[in-house]
């Protein structure tokens, strides 16, 4: 495949990019960077090619006027020359934009070869790549790095400019072949907010970091921070981001300066982008700037605080390793962050992190489990967070490890994979042959199938060559989530989804997933969403999970002991509310509607694919299986199944697996299956 990935905004170069250098050149360049990368390294790539515009403004350096940088080897950097040779920002690129469509598209039609994808960074170049499709039958995926929705609601009014971007952004969501997010925030919030969205062509990817960087030299950043702090090896609260304002830079400086412990025991670092000067960079960069330096002069916190007017790519990477070194935090305190690289980077060097909890921080620190989540309105609560973690050795000791151990699994490389596995979907290439199963194999992902990849090969190999077997994925996780599990699992492609806790079904059309809407209905009747959470709001003992897990027909809660539980559903009754509880995990608790959950979702699948209920089988090993695994006439318990439902090997229909994980859901259907035949043969035989 040949894969162009395409942006317009920013000072787009191979490494080292001087990152803040323009309010536009931040994140999305080192995420272009590290995605077409990984896939040039990938042998089903036969080029990775990155376009964007040409231009010649020699401040920013002469590369932005060569048409051609070679990255690597099967990775190119193209610029296009739009006619007007200044570097644009913003709301000017529009303007530019028919004249760089044009050029695009007569560049591509003076090829010998069109590329195979595209995949648009923003809604600007999601428009362009609309125009090549149609000139040229080009698909495109679109990944939008930063919506317009959530901003609108950091401003204190709308604007024609704002609206115009949803508008664009919502086009781009439509016409797009796949969408692509970084976190669950992102995809099941901010994405699905749109009216154009459709969950079933919604991929998360997880960024990777470069990890390639090797040899570290602190004396670099202390160098760089140095000149500005009379003790630089104080622990330090660092903050690395763009001086506009959504990131909230200002708040810190205030925080750190309204913090007795904080400006006694620490210092603030900040990378605010680059400058000549305060007076550089556009409009906003320059307010951006100026607040910071108000904010310091107005606390007097000279000689505690570092704000270097630039710095390379290796003074960053040395001042992650010497925060960690101090024992400090770092901090990102945006007013919304789409989902925060700079996080993970942190992970990896083990410096734990303090991070907004609006947007996609929720999921990296959720994952990691490295760090706070505060409110980046209230410099309070960050103030208090950031003093905890310099304050509670164990608990830093803990988010330090944390970090680097749970990072290791974010590379570009794994985000290759998994691009490319989508790309080759969109273009046709795994699009199954559909054949109507005589047997359906039904079953959990997490525990259940995932943790063993000799197992998920084996069961894989077993599907491929016994084609009258059907897979149907049965889980608690949303639908992008469980979409995610399978990619990276590498497990086979399912006939159907049932996901979140089997409130919802989607099957495939067309390459996309699409909602069961009959089943939808089903479960419809005298589900009262509202009245579920005015009946629990404040409920001892129950905590609700992230707004993501709330869906149509399903609310989620964390809930301290089972007793919770029998406390929540006795409440329910007494208030007349029609809806079942599921706990599963010792602390996951889902309200579901009285005809929901995994069993009935079973029934609903075979009989969409005409197999009989004695011929499916459904896996599973925890408490939210539980009613498939009691209903289903042939039931799989595998081995590493949880305390939870232990007892239900004693149930007649019930194999328990010896093995674990895939194996044991293999072994179970095995087994099963010659106990079938074995069955039918002595009928047979009665019967001759």
């Amino acid at each position: 495949m040949h894969i162009v990935s395409l942006a317009l905004g920013g000072c787009l170069k191979a490494e080292p990019v001087r990152y803040g250098i323009t309010e536009d050149t931040g994140g999305h360049i080192t995420y272009i960077l590290g995605e077409m990368e990984a896939l040039a390294r990938r042998k089903d790539i036969t080029l990775a090619e990155i376009i964007t515009r040409r231009f010649d403004e020699p401040r920013l350096g002469a590369v932005h006027a060569q048409a051609e940088e070679w990255v690597g080897p099967g990775l190119v950097i193209r610029r296009i020359d739009s006619g007007n040779p200044h570097y644009l920002a913003k709301e000017a690129l529009s303007a530019d934009r028919k004249a760089f469509t044009r050029a695009l598209i007569e560049e591509f039609r003076a090829r010998d070869r069109l590329p195979d994808l595209i995949h648009a960074h923003f809604a600007d170049a999601a428009d362009i790549a609309i125009a090549v499709e149609k000139a040229l039958g080009i698909p495109f995926v679109y990944t939008a790095h930063s919506l317009g929705m959530d901003k609108r609601e950091t401003l204190q009014s709308s604007s024609t400019a704002i609206e115009a971007r949803i508008a664009e952004e919502d086009r781009a969501i439509a016409k797009a072949r796949a969408v692509i997010g970084s976190s669950r925030d992102e995809c099941e919030r901010q994405l699905t907010a749109y009216s154009s969205a459709r969950v079933g062509k919604i991929h998360r990817l997880i960024p990777g970091i470069d990890r390639r960087d090797g040899p570290c030299d602190l004396s670099s950043a202390v160098d760089l921070v140095a000149p500005f702090l009379r003790d630089p090896m104080k622990p330090m609260v660092l903050a690395i981001a763009r001086p506009v304002h959504k990131k909230n830079l200002a708040r810190l400086v205030d925080t750190f300066g309204g913090s007795e412990t904080l400006r006694e025991q620490c210092n603030l670092v900040i990378l605010a982008g680059l400058r000549d000067d305060l007076r550089s960079g556009e409009d906003e960069q320059q307010d951006v700037l100026r607040e910071l330096v108000e904010a310091i002069d107005h606390h007097g916190l000279y000689g505690s605080v570092a704000y270097p007017k630039s710095h390379t790519r290796s003074q960053v990477q040395a001042l992650y390793r010497l925060a960690a070194q101090t024992r400090g935090v770092f901090v990102n305190p945006a007013l919304m962050e789409p989902y925060g690289l700079t996080l993970i980077e942190a992970a990896a060097h083990g410096l734990p992190v303090v991070a907004t909890k609006i947007g996609g921080p929720q999921d990296i620190v959720g994952e990691l489990e490295h760090g706070l989540l505060v409110d980046p309105a209230n410099a309070a609560e960050i103030g208090r967070a950031i003093e905890c973690l310099v304050a509670d050795r164990p608990l830093w000791e803990r988010c330090s490890q944390n970090g680097r151990e749970n990072s290791l699994s974010m590379s570009w490389d794994n985000y290759g994979a998994a691009f490319a596995y989508i790309a080759s979907s969109v273009l046709g290439a795994r699009h199954r042959q559909k054949t109507k199963p005589d047997y359906l194999l039904v079953s959990d992902l997490d525990n259940t199938l995932t943790g063993c990849a000799s197992g998920i090969a084996r069961l894989g190999r077993f599907l491929a060559r016994q084609r009258q077997f059907g897979f149907v994925v049965a889980t608690g996780r949303s639908i992008v989530e469980a979409r995610r599990l399978v990619r990276e699992w590498d497990l086979p492609a399912p006939l159907a989804w049932i996901s979140s806790v089997g409130s919802e079904i989607y099957f495939e059309q067309e390459g996309e997933l699409v909602l069961d809407e009959s089943y939808r209905a089903n479960i419809s009747d005298r589900w009262d969403p509202e009245s579920i959470d005015r009946a629990l709001r404040g409920q001892p003992g129950l905590v609700p999970q992230a707004d993501y897990e709330q869906r149509e027909f399903k609310r989620s809660y964390f809930a301290e002991t089972p007793k919770t539980v029998a406390q929540v559903e006795a409440l329910l009754l007494s208030a007349g509310i029609a809806a079942r509880a599921v706990f599963s995990h010792d602390r996951l608790l889902d309200i579901l509607p009285v005809n929901a959950g995994k069993a009935a979702a079973m029934r609903h699948v075979a009989e969409k694919f005409g197999v009989r209920t004695q011929q499916v089988f459904a896996a599973g090993d925890s408490g939210n299986d539980t009613d498939m695994l009691t209903t289903c006439e042939n039931a799989i318990l595998v081995a590493n199944h949880a305390s939870e439902v232990a007892k239900l090997a004693r149930h007649p229909n019930v194999y328990l697996s010896r093995r674990s994980h895939a194996s044991g859901a293999l072994e179970g259907l095995l087994a099963h299956h010659r106990a079938q035949q074995l069955r039918l043969r002595k009928r047979a035989r009665v019967s001759a």
